[in-house]
């Protein structure tokens, strides 16, 4: 979300809405999601709709010229 909407739901609504059509729309049976370990508020909202952590993955993407870690998170179909 952009700066200065944080904390407004609007993440949780849109990655609900995700989920459901994932699971409803397209039939797929498993979401992961990959967050740098830092990025605690992307981890707290993937953790309140469901996630868990599957683990993690050093060096595993690079962004802004540095190959940053990553936590896996996924969730399944029930």
């Amino acid at each position: 979300m952009f700066k200065g909407y944080e904390g407004n739901g609007y993440m949780n609504w849109a990655l609900a809405t995700i989920i459901k059509r994932a699971w409803e729309v397209h039939k797929l049976h498993r979401l992961e999601a990959n967050i740098q370990p830092g990025n605690l508020a992307s981890i707290e909202l993937v953790k309140a709709l469901g996630f868990h952590q599957e683990g993690y993955s050093p060096r595993y993407l690079k962004l802004r010229g540095r190959w940053r870690d990553h936590e896996r998170w996924a969730i399944i179909a029930r």
